[in-house]
């Protein structure tokens, strides 16, 4: 776990996260133990390993607010608050920018699909989710305290690339995900923080 000015960010395994502040927000769970209620759930896109019902079911109660993009509608299965790139909505006083997540030269992750990453602003706080993602021109928009990204290669940017973004966003501290499950391995995540040079990098134990 890592506490940030009072923010707390679990890495729950693959791309999954819990941010706790005053609210509880998980990032994409999959294959999570039921723990808290959820007070908002985000999803950056349709494939199984993100949008997850049954892990959405272990952590949902009657006010959770699940955000998602369209193309999630036919997993998720209820009424949820969809969204697109370029979005802002602001939801129980966190405020989250839209951004794109989409593969170059990749056929997993088309722009076209409309995946999604998230910034969130709480507590003044930037942190960004890059969702699945290569490096895009996007990424030099983005600045964020704390940058969320993934490292495991062949759906995604691998550890090279993914210190390539981090050059580009600027962040105080960068997280590896998306390894360790499905796609890459421990060695991934040591890879990116031996080359990521702009700012610290923390490796979390899965919770």
């Amino acid at each position: 776990m890592l506490t940030y000015k009072g923010i707390k960010l679990n890495w729950l395994g693959h791309a999954s996260f819990k941010i706790e502040n005053e609210i509880t927000i998980y990032i994409d769970p999959f294959h999570i133990k039921k723990e808290d209620t959820a007070d908002l759930i985000l999803i950056t896109h349709e494939h199984y390993d993100h949008c997850s019902p049954e892990d959405m079911d272990k952590v949902s109660g009657k006010e959770t607010i699940i955000i998602a993009p369209p193309s999630c509608d036919p997993s998720i299965g209820r009424d949820f608050r969809k969204v697109k790139v370029g979005d802002r909505v602001e939801v129980k006083g966190v405020v989250i920018d839209v951004v794109p997540a989409y593969n170059v030269g990749k056929k997993f992750h088309p722009k076209e699909k409309g995946g999604v990453g998230y910034i969130l602003a709480m507590n003044r706080v930037h942190i960004y989710h890059a969702g699945d993602t290569d490096i895009i021109k996007e990424m030099g928009k983005i600045r964020a305290d704390i940058a969320l990204l993934p490292v495991g290669g062949t759906y995604t940017m691998n550890a090279e690339e993914a210190a390539q973004a981090a050059e580009m966003i600027k962040p105080k501290i960068a997280i590896p995900m998306h390894y360790g499950s499905i796609i890459g391995s421990g060695e991934d995540a040591e890879e990116f923080k031996k080359k990521c040079t702009v700012c610290k990098v923390e490796i979390l134990g899965k919770e």
